[in-house]
This record gives C-alpha cells, structure tokens and sequence, in this order.
C-alpha cells in the first residue's frame, strides 16, 4: 500500500463529504420511495462477539438519531467463519434492504475456499471507523523502541488461528525490521494475553480496548500503531508509518456494505447516512470512546479501494505462509 492508499483511507474524504449534500439533494427524487420497508442488517457471527457489538451499535446510532424513515433489523446469521451470513447478503444481488458489517473473514474465509462468495460480491457504502493494533511488549522484557527488537534473533507473538491479522503483522514487521517473528496459534484473545504477560511469547499486536488497560498498568508497553496517523486515544505511541516503516499500515474496517448491484442513488443515500453517524456524539460515546477505535468517514470509493488492498494483503500471507497457492 503506497503513502498516499493508506492515508486516503486514514482521513475523512473532505472533498467528498462536501458533494455528499449536493449529491443528497440532486439524487432525491430518484431516491424519494427508498427505503420504503425496513432494513435487514446480517450479522454473519453469533451474539456478543466484536462483529455483533459493531452492527448493533451502528443500528442504535441510526435509531437514535432518526435518520431512517423505517428500522434496522439486526440478525445473527453464524456459521463456516462467516460464510452463511455473508452469502445470505450476496445472494440478494441488487437488493438495498440487506446490510452488513465487514470482518476479518469477510477477507480470509473466501480466500481459503470456505465461501462460494467474496468481496467482490459485495458494494461497499462507506466506512465509519478503523481499529489499529498496537505492537507490545512485556515491560519486563526491557524493549524501549521498536528498533530494539533489532538486537533480537528471533521472536515469537501470539494470534488467534493461523491466518490473523496478528499473523499478518507479524510478517510485515519480520520483513522490515530483518528479525524473524514467528506467529504462535492460539484458542482464543485472553490465551494470547496470558502468554504475552508470561513471557511465553515476545510480542503482541492488540486491539486498543485490549492493549489500554495493560498499558495503562504498566504490564505492557507499547512499541508502534499500525494506523496511519497517530491514536487520539495513545497520543504518545508513534505510527509504524513515522518510524520509518511504510508498508505496515493495517487497521481493521469498520465499514458497511450491501449485494453487488444496488443502485447508486443508494449508496449515495448511505454514504450520507453513515457520515452522519461518523461524526455524531452518539457514535463517539457509544463505539470510539467504548473500544479507543479511531474516528474516521471514508467514501464509497475510498471505502472500495481500502477492501481490495486490503484482500491483496491476506492473500498475499496465506501464499507466503503456504496456506493457499
């Protein structure tokens, strides 16, 4: 991903978020009887998980701001990673009453031939949010900067399943710093915690809810975030990106998208929607301050590009790791 991909999807659209109004008002009368009954939003992950609390609290905000004339209805469809929901959405080619968040799976299922469906399948509306991962490591284990895992021959970090994106980072930072980091496969988030605090393993990259309280703490300390612009929520944690390392910017989307097909009048109706939630107090008090996720509204185009780069990426891994050709 060059400089310039990355940030684009790192920052608000300023250009476009000042057409999203005109463009509102030109496409009106085409899209003055839309929605006329309510909104199916496929949750492709059972309740309780990160994908469930995104969605329903992205069909709070709406509610709550009354910027639909009819309701959002969340509903949990699990199964094969993610695959029986996402094709429930597919499948409903053209249709704008069904919705959907995307996910890590959203990428690697597909790939690994888990799907008969992919993001191609799919027209993004707009993203409203990115979650970074923060690279930490023990504070016992005397790591000041990022350049001091240099001094090390070999390390290890934890992740959750072999294809991640704590796999993944690992990867990028193997390559750029020139030290091998080898990706430990474990159950689950709290497994991969405890390991980290035990000394079982090296390096971690967590999500800014799981890394906050930790650093905080004192237990963990922070190395690099894999956004591209620094965390209002870790002020003091410098980018991959400003410490040199441009080819690790990797957040995870935080985005909507419907079947392929739907009109554009419809997206645009969507992308105005969604940038209202952006910026609202309401989704700040309910989701950014809630998970320390960064703020940010991104285009239906923007949103599209950072979904392709993004898929490259993972793919680019599993092949790299041996687990697709």
């Amino acid at each position: 991903m060059t400089k310039t991909a990355s940030t684009s999807f790192g920052r608000l659209r300023t250009a476009g978020v000042a057409l999203f109004a005109t463009a509102a008002l030109a496409a009106a009368p085409a899209a003055a009887e839309y929605p006329e009954r309510d909104i199916q939003m496929i949750i492709p992950f059972g309740a309780g998980g990160g994908s469930d609390t995104l969605a329903r609290t992205i069909a709070e905000v709406i509610a709550e701001l009354d910027l639909l004339p009819v309701n959002i209805l969340p509903e949990n469809r699990p199964g094969g990673s993610g695959a029986v929901g996402y094709s429930t959405v597919a499948k409903e080619t053209a249709d704008p009453y069904f919705i959907a968040t995307v996910s890590v799976s959203f990428f690697t299922t597909p790939l690994l031939g888990g799907s008969p469906v992919s993001y191609r399948d799919f027209t993004p509306l707009a993203s409203i949010a990115q979650s970074p991962y923060i690279m930490v490591a023990p504070a016992a284990a005397g790591y000041e900067t990022l350049d001091d895992l240099k001094t090390a021959g070999r390390l290890t970090t934890g992740t959750v399943g072999v294809v991640s994106d704590a796999a993944l980072l690992a990867k990028l930072t193997s390559n750029a710093l020139g030290v091998q980091i080898d990706a430990i496969p474990f159950d689950g988030e709290g497994e991969v915690l405890a390991a980290l605090l035990g000394g079982h393993v090296n390096v971690g990259y967590m999500n800014p809810s799981e890394a906050m309280s930790q650093i905080q703490a004192g237990t963990l300390r922070p190395l690099a975030i894999s956004s591209a612009e620094r965390s209002p929520a870790f002020p003091d944690v410098p980018t991959f990106l400003e410490l040199g390392h441009d080819q690790i910017v990797h957040t995870q989307l935080r985005g909507l998208v419907m079947p392929a097909g739907v009109p554009a009048e419809v997206v645009t109706y969507w992308e105005g929607i969604l940038q209202q939630v952006a910026t609202s107090d309401a989704w700040k008090t309910k989701y950014i301050d809630r998970f320390h996720d960064i703020p940010d509204f991104t285009d239906a185009a923007g949103f599209a590009e950072a979904i392709a780069t993004t898929n490259a990426r993972y793919e680019t891994l599993m092949k790299e790791l041996g687990i697709i050709e």
